[in-house]
């Protein structure tokens, strides 16, 4: 969409206000919002905004930032006023030189983009979200609002009719929804979200959890993307499913190979699972994350693969005959705490680590790897993710490919971030505590 045909939506829509939208590197959206008429001005000067005031944008000294907007995402929000309809733009960032912001989490997966093009390869991604819906009522007590389990089926519920318009509405922006259905806890559910080139994917992550936080605040619950926010049952996860394409078609399947892999697919699998103890640092990047990565809730906690092994890192879906383009590899340690644009350049710069080195994975593992005792999982070379933040960062302070990848700012933000919240954790006071010891 180019400029004139935007500014005929707006006259045509009644557009008051355009949203300009970013997010830090934690993942959070950030917006600038703006008259309508003002939209041609910004997309010729851009928009300044205090860089001082977003996590890991700018220091003080050298606050101003400017916001450029990507005119492919504009879209006018389905859930706004009719009397006073909004509309969104996705922005780039850059600095007072007008250089493109390292510290942008969309400007590092865009770089390493590029370099899986120079490769000759198109990275793909897919989003499987997990969420839970809580009794407003009863914060802060959380309370589900169902007792539904896995794939139950619910007509009329005020969480079928949330996921319902959200679905309805991905159209408005370009997005294909793939399903909706209620996830294994009470009151979980999940929606999934049609593969796209990655940096479309990770824009639609995004826009699918302002959309369910939009309906949500018309209902009377709580939406939630706390990766576990009740103790004893499982947690919320964001599989990512992946595959890297090569003049249209998928280089990840190979139909002489018993996983029906290629060699790159393999290599690409390797730098995964070689880099996995750092790349939790990203794709897990909470304190909470980590008590949703323990045995025994359907978390992958062991660096294997495999096809019918849930308990295992990185899982190769089965493909249907005649859908080979499909193949792919489903990465399910990430949560909906991550922000996806660093999730994704993240996971794809360690894959190409693998493509350049020419990893090779262990042999897939497809028993269930919670059966098997330390011994036995040392003796198959099957290591674990970090039990805590703490180590993740440690492990993410070793690796020259992921911090190579995020540069210095966003390395030292990222650090730092993590560091305040384990340090605010390590000092609070918790329930448990006053139970165990009081």
């Amino acid at each position: 969409m180019n400029l004139e045909q935007i500014e005929d939506l707006i006259k045509q829509d009644g557009i008051k206000t355009i949203i300009l939208q970013f997010s830090d590197l934690t993942g959070r959206v950030k917006v600038v919002e703006t008259e309508a008429n003002r939209f041609k001005d910004i997309v010729t000067a851009g928009a300044w905004y205090d860089g001082s005031s977003v996590e890991g944008h700018a220091r003080i000294y050298e606050s101003d930032m400017l916001l450029k907007p990507d005119l492919d995402t504009f879209a006018v929000l389905p859930w706004t006023n009719t009397d006073f309809k909004s509309a969104r733009v996705i922005c780039d960032i850059f600095t007072t030189d007008g250089q493109p912001f390292s510290g942008d989490p969309r400007y590092i997966l865009k770089r390493v983009l590029n370099e899986a093009r120079e490769m000759g390869f198109e990275y793909f991604t897919a989003a499987e979200l997990e969420f839970f819906l809580f009794e407003r009522s009863q914060l802060p007590k959380l309370t589900p609002h169902d007792r539904k389990g896995y794939f139950d089926y619910t007509p009329v519920s005020r969480a079928s009719r949330i996921c319902r318009r959200v679905m309805d509405s991905l159209k408005a922006f370009g997005i294909k929804g793939e399903s909706y259905h209620h996830e294994v806890a009470e009151g979980q559910h999940e929606i999934d979200i049609r593969y796209d080139k990655a940096l479309k994917s990770a824009d639609n992550v995004l826009t699918v959890k302002a959309a369910l936080k939009a309906y949500a605040n018309d209902e009377t619950l709580k939406i939630t993307f706390m990766p576990k926010p009740l103790q004893g049952v499982n947690g919320s996860g964001m599989h990512i499913h992946q595959s890297l394409f090569k003049n249209d078609q998928n280089t990840f399947y190979d139909s002489g190979d018993e996983y029906q892999l290629s060699s790159a697919a393999y290599n690409f699998l390797a730098g995964q699972l070689y880099h996995a103890r750092a790349l939790a640092a990203i794709t897990s990047p909470t304190i909470n994350s980590y008590k949703r990565l323990v045995p025994g809730y359907e978390a992958p906690v062991n660096i294997c693969w495999g096809r019918i092994n849930r308990s295992a890192l990185i899982r190769i879906p089965q493909v249907s005959q005649g859908k080979e383009q499909s193949t792919r590899m489903e990465l399910r340690c990430p949560d909906p705490s991550a922000n996806p644009y660093l999730a994704f350049a993240a996971m794809l710069a360690c894959g190409l680590d693998g493509l350049k080195n020419n990893l090779r994975p262990s042999e897939p593992v497809e028993e269930n790897v919670y059966l098997l005792n330390n011994n036995e999982r040392l003796k198959r070379g099957i290591k674990t993710l970090p039990a805590n933040l703490a180590v993740a960062i440690e492990e993410l302070s070793r690796d020259e490919v992921l911090k190579n990848l995020l540069g210095q700012h966003a390395y030292a933000a990222i650090i730092q971030a993590a560091k305040k919240d384990i340090d605010e954790a390590r000092l609070e006071v918790t329930p448990w505590e006053v139970n165990r010891y009081l």
